[in-house]
């Protein structure tokens, strides 16, 4: 019987670095691993929806809202993507999960609890890294069209509640402020030394 593949989740704010952090692990992991990158919003139907007509338009969904299109997208995304992939035993390595949806809408005041009752038949990864950035830096990183999440009092309660999920072990810690080599060297080191205990 084939074994199952394993599930490492990469998280961070707007402009952490952390979707070029996902693809260069995704790239040195296939070198010995049969590593997979995939991303949320998914490239299905629900996030193709939420990409286009949901994260630049000039307000934001009802957090609700937000909250339930997201949490579809992830049924959708784990179905048909992150499930059929662990079963054939690759290693998936997904930029953004649960931990967003619970950070970003959890921001706007939404119960976290309720966050995860929603999300309660998705697949709990195996390891899970947060690319820590102050919402500053942040600001300063991103030149392109802002997303309506892209504030500074969102970014700064979105941090907030990651670094809860840091205090409780939930997810790792790897410093996103250094150079772009200096941080995946960290996020390498973490996430070997995860593999190399299963």
């Amino acid at each position: 019987m084939q074994k199952r593949g394993t599930f490492i989740v990469i998280e961070g704010l707007d402009g952490s670095g952390k979707t070029t952090q996902a693809k260069l692990l995704a790239a040195k992991l296939k070198q010995s691993h049969n590593a997979l990158y995939t991303a949320e919003p998914s490239e299905g139907r629900i996030g193709t929806f939420i990409r286009n007509a949901c994260l630049y338009e000039e307000k934001r969904l009802l957090p609700d809202v937000e909250a339930l299109l997201f949490a579809a997208d992830r049924v959708e995304h784990v179905e048909y993507e992150i499930k059929p992939a662990l079963k054939e035993g690759h290693l998936v390595i997904s930029d953004r999960y649960l931990f967003s949806s619970l950070a970003y809408q959890g921001s706007s005041g939404l119960s976290l609890a309720w966050i995860r009752s929603i999300n309660k038949h998705v697949l709990k990864p195996d390891f899970a890294v947060f690319i820590d950035v102050s919402p500053e830096t942040v600001l300063k990183r991103l030149d392109r069209r802002k997303s309506v999440m892209e504030t500074l009092e969102t970014q700064r309660c979105v941090r907030e509640i990651y670094l809860r999920f840091v205090e409780k072990g939930e997810l790792v810690v790897v410093d996103g402020e250094k150079s772009e080599a200096e941080v995946f060297k960290a996020l390498s080191s973490v996430v070997s030394k995860f593999l190399e205990k299963l």
